[in-house]
């Protein structure tokens, strides 16, 4: 970054892989996502030139595979990419030298391995794109013709995603030699036509022109600019002389821990080509999951948290492969931290919650891994030709294996599934693979080497049709976000491109605009300027008397909704007059630096009118209070807790305010006491809430916090509490001057919202006082039901605690009577199939427990049979069934009660002599419990 410092680069710090304010993203994926909207016009930075190394994720879809990551010399799915920017400054004629000069020179790697690629040209929907010549000029003063290539758009043509800053591209690629070549070719040439690994791209010059819309029509840009491209580990590899980036120092110290970690002395890298590529994937998806959760990414089912869980259930798979079979991989995560923390300080500070965050869920695949398995086993069973043998055998058996390492390797996948077997003699169904891939995690690949272990095969297809929908459906979604936040007409403000219909013919364009935000000193401004209206999506002159839209001002005092804190309402008056012409119900920011008013008329505006704004302080002075306690409780959780508590995400609104944070465990009540009690404290103290705008750089030096996810400029405001004593973090909301302006704060809940992430919810000011006055009220209401003043309602509410529990008890012991009454008269309905009796009947007026019973005492009085009882108790089925053991051998009383409760939309399990089962339907317990017989009868 030196070099491009030293020709006026401004060096821009790496941000967060969660992508501030752009649906389009899932991750980070490439080094200018930070700069679209600079790209696109809708930003102004004080800086026409900038360098940065940006982390990112790229795993799946158009830019990787993640299949592919390990298997592969240069597949991964995090990366740091090096990059040199241009904002309309200079272009290719200062790009294409310096790109050759930082490579030949200061990398010195010589000129005679290198290549060069432009643009050959392409017709793109409503746009022809021209064969880039002048790049290919400009390369010809420097490098010889007969190293320069044309190749086309899918080569050439560099894009962000499906939509966003898009342009033609002219790549610097490498020749590793013939000895990379993974198709052994000996003289290929360059370009290969077959792509065999020898020549790598190592430099990427992307000359953005273009917008891409989600119709994929391609729109010039403002100004024309530069995003340079350059992997680091790529470039490392051809710096050290390796021919793989897994050999290079940025992934080796990894690989060797994870050798390491294998029980019984380890493993040597480089003996065995799978155990090879176990080992780097393992440190890849290490680096992965390192940097996204320390970003703020926790493992779910959908969306981020979807795909970094099965980034991490991949590598604990394969860790599993090499017999890691106890939680390995937050152990991994420390090294990471320990190798790149200097480049990221901010892996030092979340290591702890990090690793927490990694192990919990290793501890959880450990789990679902076993649901999986019974599941696939619940769906296979009843199957034509399909047998699955019960769970405890001896896995040292002879097992025939036709999977790759042969019989050791179908051993260790036996050790995996603690001993359960699986004949297939079937397919296995497409559906069915997705849905134990899907719902328990188990991977594809681990189903296909047990199918392969018995011979067997999988039906792909019906597999990849099913993920083909689920990849539709997110894209859907994705798409329907990105339309919804992202509105064409809202685009074109910021950039200078906005026009509206004349009433008298023609169209007025409006030049670029960034709304003046005024509110942080003033609820009211006058001469506030009509800039643009939007209904429905389209540009409008006016918005008639009654009409719903959006009104975009030049300036205002309405704060749009960001960083948790919701957007105001208030209303517009007539320049110098009393009369409202318009409502305002929500205030927000469809674009970087535009601010959007949701508004009812109640009188007919147009374009270029001039209003009074007013905010509704009322409401805005409870948000602000909100916000500041807000800060006031996280600096309280990482005080009590712990500093590895951490921000993931907040509400602020006038009535309570909402806040998400890291945190692995219930909070205690005193603990709850305690926050309470600290932040209650600062607020009594009357301290200075005071805020200061700096530079980034500058604020973070300071010590202040800055929140993943969010988007900072390069100047920032710092909110400091107690002059920064106990709390001091970025912030551009509106806060009240004092803390004792909040009055009092009260936490009214804490729960979990998902895997290592707590909820906390809470009021201040007049919203205590309406919650004291309202427990108060309950405590007389609940005193006159039981007669008893509010400082007796304790002890009388414990009286008739116990006594609701005698005449539970006894209610109990009359049930546990007519259940043994009831019993006798069973067994004289008991069939006999095939030789063995079995009783089944539906029973009613008995709990759970007495089923129990019921069962264990026809058990004992049947002496050799199967019983199978079924109730509905608190509104839910339960089916129990038992068989005596001297039928054990032969008949299976779980796999009885998972047939039988498929038919009621349940499922269930146990041991062989007894098992239970809950049903989703309750309406069809008839028909499980008729079919018990039939199930027998097939096992017999």
């Amino acid at each position: 970054m030196k070099f491009f410092e030293g020709r006026g680069h401004r060096i821009v710090r790496s941000s967060s892989l969660v992508p501030a304010n752009d649906p389009t993203l899932l991750f980070t994926n490439a080094g200018m996502n930070q700069f679209k909207d600079v790209f696109l016009g809708r930003e102004k930075r004080d800086y026409l030139r900038a360098c940065s190394s940006q982390k990112c994720v790229r795993a799946g879809g158009k830019h990787n595979d993640l299949e592919q990551v390990g298997r592969t010399r240069r597949h991964h799915t995090f990366f740091e990419m090096l990059g040199n920017f241009s904002f309309g400054d200079y272009f290719k004629a200062e790009a294409i030298p310096w790109a050759w000069e930082l490579v030949t020179k200061e990398f010195a790697i010589p000129k005679e391995k290198l290549y060069v690629t432009v643009f050959e040209g392409q017709t793109a929907p409503y746009l022809d794109i021209p064969s880039d010549t002048e790049a290919e000029e400009l390369w010809a003063k420097i490098v010889p013709r007969e190293r320069i290539f044309r190749r086309d758009g899918t080569e050439n043509f560099w894009q962000m995603g499906e939509t966003g800053p898009c342009g033609p591209c002219s790549e610097i690629h490498y020749d590793m030699g013939p000895e990379a070549s993974d198709q052994g070719h000996k003289n290929c040439t360059f370009p290969c036509p077959d792509d065999c690994g020898r020549y790598v791209e190592i430099w990427n010059l992307v000359f953005m022109q273009f917008n891409r819309d989600d119709q994929g029509r391609m729109t010039p840009l403002p100004r024309p600019s530069i995003d340079t491209g350059a992997g680091l580990e790529r470039m490392t590899a051809v710096l050290q002389g390796k021919l793989s980036n897994f050999d290079t120092d940025v992934f080796r110290p990894l690989i060797d821990e994870a050798a390491a970690l294998v029980p019984q002395g380890g493993i040597e890298y480089g003996a065995n080509h799978d155990t090879d590529v176990s080992l780097r994937i393992i440190a890849d998806h290490a680096r992965a999951s390192t940097f996204l959760i320390s970003d703020g990414v926790l493992p779910s089912n959908e969306g981020r948290g979807y795909v970094l869980r099965l980034i991490m259930r991949r590598a604990l798979y394969h860790g599993q492969t090499l017999g890691m079979n106890e939680p390995f991989l937050y152990k991994m995560s420390s090294r990471v931290v320990d190798m790149m923390k200097d480049a990221y300080p901010e892996l030092a500070e979340t290591a702890h919650h990090v690793a927490k965050a990694i192990k919990i869920e290793e501890e959880r695949y450990a789990q679902t891994t076993g649901f999986g398995i019974e599941e696939l086993r619940r769906l296979l069973e009843g199957m034509p030709g399909w047998e699955v043998e019960p769970s405890g055998l001896d896995t040292g058996q002879e097992i025939r294996a036709t999977a790759p390492g042969g019989r050791q390797k179908a051993v260790e996948y036996k050790k995996i599934l603690g001993g359960v077997r699986f004949r297939f003699r079937n397919v296995v169904p497409g559906d069915v693979l997705f849905r134990v891939h899907d719902t328990f995690g188990l991977r594809p690949d681990f189903v296909q080497d047990l199918v392969r272990d018995s011979g067997g095969t999988v039906d792909w297809k019906g597999y990849e049709a099913e993920m083909e929908k689920q990849r539709e459906r997110a894209r859907a979604s994705w798409k329907g976000a990105a339309k919804q936040i992202a509105d064409p007409a809202y685009q074109k403000v910021a950039a200078g491109m906005f026009s509206y219909p004349l009433p008298g013919g023609g169209v007025k364009i409006q030049p670029a605009l960034h709304s003046k935000f005024l509110g942080y000193d003033q609820t009211k401004s006058t001469g506030c300027k009509i800039y643009g209206i939007v209904q429905n999506g389209e540009s409008k002159y006016e918005l008639r008397k009654g009409d719903e839209g959006e009104i975009i001002l030049d300036k205002t005092p309405f704060y749009a909704e960001a960083g948790g804190q919701v957007g105001d309402t208030g209303r517009f008056f007539a320049s110098d007059s009393d009369h409202e012409v318009a409502h305002i119900t929500d205030t927000y920011r469809p674009v970087s630096g535009v601010t959007a008013h949701k508004a009812t008329a109640r009188d007919t505006l147009r374009v270029g009118d001039v209003v009074t704004a007013v905010v509704d302080v009322e409401r805005r002075d409870a948000i602000r209070r909100n916000h500041t306690a807000t800060h006031l409780l996280h600096a309280a959780l990482r005080t009590t807790l712990g500093t590895h508590v951490k921000q993931a995400g907040s509400l602020v609104a006038p009535d309570r305010l909402r806040f998400d944070f890291s945190h692995y465990a219930e909070l205690g009540e005193q603990d709850l006491l305690d926050i309470e009690d600290l932040v209650n404290q600062h607020i009594l103290k009357n301290e200075e809430v005071r805020t200061d705008l700096m530079d980034i750089d500058q604020a973070l030096a300071t010590g202040a916090m800055a929140l993943f996810g969010e988007k900072y400029g390069d100047r920032v405001r710092v909110l400091s509490i107690a002059d920064g004593g106990f709390s001091r973090e970025l912030c551009g909301g509106t806060h009240v001057s004092r803390t004792g302006d909040i009055g009092l704060f009260k936490i009214v809940s804490e729960g979990s919202v998902a895997a290592g992430t707590r909820r906390i919810e809470a009021i201040t000011g007049l919203g205590v006082l309406e919650h004291i006055r309202k427990a108060d009220e309950t405590l007389g209401m609940v005193g006159e039901t039981l007669r008893a003043r509010p400082d007796e309602v304790l002890e009388a509410a414990q009286k008739l605690a116990e006594a609701e529990k005698k005449l539970r008890k006894q209610l109990d012991a009359q049930q546990m009577k007519r259940a043994a009454a009831e019993a006798g008269d069973l067994l004289d309905q008991a069939r006999d199939i095939k030789g063995v009796r079995v009783v089944y009947a539906r029973v009613e007026g008995v709990s759970r427990p007495a089923i129990r019973q019921m069962v264990d005492q026809l058990r004992a009085r049947l002496g050799s049979g199967v019983i199978a009882l079924g109730a509905v108790a608190d509104g839910k089925a339960a089916l129990i069934v038992g068989v005596t053991q001297d039928l054990t051998a032969r008949l299976d009383a779980g796999k009885i009660v998972r047939q039988a409760a498929a038919l009621m939309e349940g499922s269930g399990g146990g041991r062989k002599d007894l098992a239970e089962a809950g049903g989703k339907n309750p309406d069809r317990l008839d028909e499980s419990v008729q079919a018990v017989p039939g199930i027998v009868e097939k096992m017999l």
